[in-house]
């Protein structure tokens, strides 16, 4: 598997694939040809369907200014290689120098040269069987063997990710006002905050991870800086989990950074083994990854076993198979938000019932990987992040003010 530092990126969103990942292609062109007067930009598939929402267009054109940039959008047009593809060339020259690259998921860019080359794999272990054999064979913990591999690179680099991800908390909390993009959704992270100070107990926790799962979320679908977790749509369910664990069992930062550390395998394991692409394998890879990463921490932060900790991550990803993306006029707010929300108690959930029983279970984490890589592949793309089908497909129209 690839460094943890690869799932775990800092950025801006709304959208990892959609935004981040676009960006970061575009930086990588600008710097191949700085003389450029002018780009044209082409998006093609779910690129091309959902830019608009995810703000695609206006990232580009920012990242590549003061030249003029034309963006050209082919949705019906798809490569092979990934639905999420973009092709940079240079106008008013003799050669334009196309390069066509794949936004991937969670902000990772390849192209042609490089799709079929293998990724710099760091970890002998390629799935949650070869991590469980790893404790059994050491004694040592999940986190240990991340930090075995990465070392104090990691371990400064998650420092500066839990700083990012309690900003992005803070800075939601406070927030108010209406989400950009159309659809005239009101932030509710600050009001729902405000409510669970008067509650207490099961009410008072459940409201404030509500309220921290959408203070991240509302930032990031406000173009904030986020955390892939493992991606920007699904970035507010483990900083959510991680801050409600904190608090409630007084743990310095260094357990949350090995928290990190946990999920973070949790999550190379499926990026390893499937997708954490929404237009490749649906929500089920975005929301379903980030809820199993935060259903391990939270096992690990309450003090249990690796068995334990696998069968919370199975749960919280068994229990998101077949979620499609289907976001509402392409912008991650409706459903995704809520997903959000709804993901981060379910993690939560996950690591109370797995802390109950000894661990043993029928299901294994990785066939649930394989499950969900194989049905994502079988959901026809128009619930693969196109903006074709589902939820998406109402719009406004459905909106109803009460």
């Amino acid at each position: 598997m690839e460094s943890i530092k690869e799932l775990y990126r800092i950025g801006r969103g709304p959208s990892s694939s959609h935004t981040m990942g676009p960006v970061r292609a575009a930086k990588v062109y600008k710097n191949r040809y700085k003389e450029a007067k002018a780009y044209r930009v082409t998006l093609f598939g779910s690129l091309a369907l959902t830019g608009k929402g995810h703000l695609t267009d206006v990232a580009i054109i920012e990242e590549l200014a003061p030249a003029k940039v034309e963006i050209v959008w082919k949705k019906d047009e798809r490569k092979t290689f990934h639905p999420n593809a973009l092709q940079f060339e240079v106008i008013g020259e003799k050669e334009s120098h196309p390069w066509l690259v794949y936004s991937v998921g969670g902000g990772k860019i390849v192209d042609d040269d490089s799709k079929d080359r293998k990724m710099e794999l760091i970890y002998p272990q390629n799935n949650m069987q070869d991590i469980l054999n790893y404790y059994k064979e050491t004694g040592r913990a999940f986190w240990e063997l991340a930090y075995e591999i990465e070392g104090d690179e990691l371990w400064l680099h998650l420092a500066e990710v839990w700083r990012v991800m309690k900003d992005a908390i803070s800075r939601g909390l406070v927030n108010e006002g209406l989400i950009p993009g159309g659809l005239k959704l009101q932030r509710k992270s600050a009001s729902i905050f405000a409510k669970s100070r008067s509650l207490s107990g099961h009410a008072k926790t459940t409201s404030k991870i509500f309220a921290y799962a959408l203070a991240v979320s509302e930032e990031n679908a406000s173009g904030g800086v986020v955390v892939t977790a493992p991606t920007c749509g699904s970035c507010g369910i483990l900083p959510a989990v991680l801050k409600i664990s904190q608090e409630h069992f007084e743990l310095d930062d260094e357990k949350i950074i090995r928290a990190l550390a946990t999920a973070g395998l949790v999550g190379n394991v499926v990026k390893h083994n499937a997708s954490i692409s929404g237009a490749e394998v649906g929500c089920q890879g975005e929301v379903g990854t980030a809820c199993a990463m935060a259903s391990a921490a939270a096992t690990q932060l309450a003090g249990g076993s690796p068995a334990q900790i696998e069968y919370a991550a199975e749960m919280g990803l068994e229990h998101h198979l077949g979620l499609t993306c289907d976001p509402i006029n392409g912008l991650v707010q409706i459903p995704c938000i809520e997903r959000n929300v709804h993901a981060a108690a379910r993690a939560f959930d996950s690591a109370s019932y797995s802390l109950l029983s000894d661990g043993k279970h029928f299901i294994s984490f990785d066939v649930v990987t394989k499950t969900m890589n194989e049905t994502g592949k079988d959901m026809p793309s128009m619930y693969r992040e196109t903006a074709l089908g589902g939820l998406s497909v109402f719009g406004d129209k459905d909106f109803v003010d009460n």
